[in-house]
């Protein structure tokens, strides 16, 4: 049970981050005046950051150089202007913090509603390679990254790039001979880092892919815990789940690591060569050339500039993890299933009291992970509204890849597959969808009370037809004998109800959503004996009136079928009643003889 494999990564060609994080644009496009505020107390912010230095030059040339009553007078007046722009600067950085945050929250919501809003549309294939544990991982911890560039690392960008071009125009102001040679020196120091850069974002890729490893094993080893503790696996899946946080960790290290050096590469590099050129000024003011003042803003706005690259080295490293989430995230956004509605859908004939018709024509079907075994092959079938038909067969037949096809979560590869005379890939999805109930044979109970569980068939249904489903599912009895009834929990999948009770759950599910289209995939496999005669009962009068295909292995809940129609290695190899199969010595009367036996 190794890491899944990501196919789609090699089919995405690799950009720079700039270019990566570009993928966020249609997100935040729809925030722009939000934007501009946050860059209106960004640039107040900047500007009175930047000057300070110049407010301090002044204090020290015309306050202190000057001497007596106007030497006090200019000195509170900066010191008052100082404290003015201090004002300034808390006002503007507290109203830049609360926009680029609420913008953080905001965009990360919107990229987590999209997310998801486009995993459920994906087709069943979707699934066979991908772990629902790794879509949660780029649903949580992907997205906090990227809520942190939007909310903190994009503003600081912009904020320290305001300081560094001002602080440098500022210093050539000051000094042109001193803020040139810096410029070289911080040319220099800076290209070195931007290409340590690129392995950063790459272990910052590596490290998310590797944290979402661990998530997709938690999310399945959470999910089978009663299977777990039968074989007694605890201490092997602890351990299991413990290698892969331990990849991680070692991972994410590697990645801290290559962080750490960026960082001190950084601040080393141009510190020194703020201090080399610290060191030509104060010998320039030693000669007189400069005055103190201005070698005491000149040092302040190379601090600042100095200050500015260190913290964009810093954010650039936010920016590499970024990248790296938001390329996983947009290939997420990328998948497109193969399963779609048509542009131009054709409508279903109005809908008739006797069910609907339903036609399989020389239907050939191959499972995308199995391209080179048939479920289905040259398969033919046609049900008459209101006809009952029972599919039966050895496991692995193609029966419930039959289902699968009705509902459209593949397409064959050859044939049609008509519904009331129209193609299904010629409907709506949807409308397809709304015509067919199902009861599955792994039962599916959501982590809701049985009323909201049975009102998923029909989100609009009452509360009263809600419990006459649940009356025709023989599960009104039960649900009513629950600690608070219909408004009981029922527990993540359904863990508090027993098998037959979450198959009843179903069952009602599928009668309250009243379809003229019934698939029964072994409805009644986990009842007991009494509980299945209940809803058997319940399940033939709900068949009066629609379409209605039942699989069934205990082919006593069969008999009473109008037809049976036997698959074996995806070909359709008998049909008729009962009697009749019994009577033809074949496959079917070899399953009947096994179960009848002794009866």
């Amino acid at each position: 049970m190794s890491a899944i494999p990501r196919p789609s990564q090699a089919e995405v060609p690799k950009k720079s981050s700039l270019a990566t994080l570009s993928g966020l644009l249609p997100f935040l496009y729809p925030y722009k005046r939000q934007f501009l505020l946050a860059g209106i107390a960004l640039l107040c912010a900047a500007a009175a950051t930047l000057a300070i230095p110049f407010a301090f030059k002044q204090m020290i040339d015309l306050g202190f150089g000057a001497g007596g009553a106007k030497s006090t007078e200019h000195i509170d007046f900066y010191f008052l202007a100082l404290f003015g722009v201090a004002t300034v600067l808390a006002v503007s950085t507290a109203a830049r913090f609360y926009a680029v945050s609420w913008l953080g929250e905001r965009v990360t919501a919107d990229i987590r509603n999209a997310v998801y809003r486009h995993v459920v549309t994906q087709s069943p294939q979707f699934f066979e390679i991908t772990r629902s544990g790794e879509v949660l991982s780029r649903l949580t911890t992907d997205t906090t990254l990227i809520q942190a560039l939007v909310g903190t690392s994009i503003s600081m960008a912009l904020r320290n790039v305001l300081l560094f071009i001002g602080g440098l125009g500022m210093m050539f102001f000051t000094s042109v001979k001193l803020a040139a040679i810096i410029i070289v020196l911080l040319f220099v120091t800076i290209l070195p880092i931007i290409l340590y850069g690129r392995r950063v974002r790459a272990l910052s890729r590596d490290s998310q892919d590797r944290i979402a490893d661990a998530s997709a094993v938690a999310g399945e080893i959470l999910n089978a815990m009663p299977t777990v503790h039968a074989y007694t696996h605890e201490k092997i899946e602890a351990d299991r789940f413990g290698a892969s946080v331990e990849r991680a960790f070692t991972t994410a290290i590697r990645r801290t690591r290559a962080r750490s050096l960026l960082t001190a590469l950084a601040i080393v590099l141009i510190f020194g060569a703020i201090v080399f050129v610290l060191w030509l000024g104060a010998h320039a003011v030693m000669k007189g050339s400069m005055t103190g003042g201005e070698l005491g803003q000149f040092i302040l706005y190379s601090v600042i500039v100095a200050g500015a690259v260190g913290a964009l080295a810093e954010t650039l490293g936010e920016a590499q993890r970024a990248a790296g989430a938001t390329e996983r995230l947009l290939e997420l956004m990328a998948e497109r299933s193969p399963i779609q509605s048509p542009v131009a859908p054709l409508p279903l004939p109005p809908r008739t009291q006797a069910g609907a018709s339903l036609s399989l024509v020389d239907v050939t079907f191959n499972y995308p992970s199995r391209p080179q075994a048939a479920s289905l092959s040259n398969f033919s079938l046609t049900v008459a509204p209101g006809e009952t038909v029972a599919v039966v067969g050895p496991s692995g037949a193609g029966k419930t890849t039959l289902f699968q096809l009705l509902l459209r979560f593949y397409d064959p590869q050859h044939g049609r597959i008509l519904l009331d005379g129209v193609a299904i890939a010629d409907l709506d999805l949807h409308v397809l969808r709304d015509a067919i109930g199902i009861v599955p044979q792994d039962t599916v109970i959501f982590a809701a009370d049985a009323m909201e569980n049975i009102r998923y068939g029909r989100v609009d249904a009452s509360d009263d037809e809600v419990i006459a489903a649940a009356n025709m599912a023989a599960a009104h009895e039960f649900i009513e004998k629950l600690p608070e009834g219909y408004k009981s929990f029922l527990g993540e999948r359904g863990v508090r109800l027993s098998g037959g009770q979450r198959q009843r759950i179903a069952i009602a599910r599928a009668l309250l959503k009243n379809p003229p289209l019934l698939l029964l995939d072994e409805a009644t496999s986990a009842l007991d004996a009494e509980s299945e005669r209940l809803v058997q009962g319940a399940l033939e009068a709900a068949m009066a009136g629609r379409t209605t295909l039942v699989i069934a292995h205990r082919l006593a809940t069969v008999q009473k079928a109008d037809r049976i129609i036997v698959i074996d290695e995806g070909r359709l190899v008998e049909t008729g009643t009962h009697a009749s199969l019994v009577a033809q010595g074949g496959i079917y009367a070899n399953l009947a003889a096994l179960q009848f036996h002794g009866k």
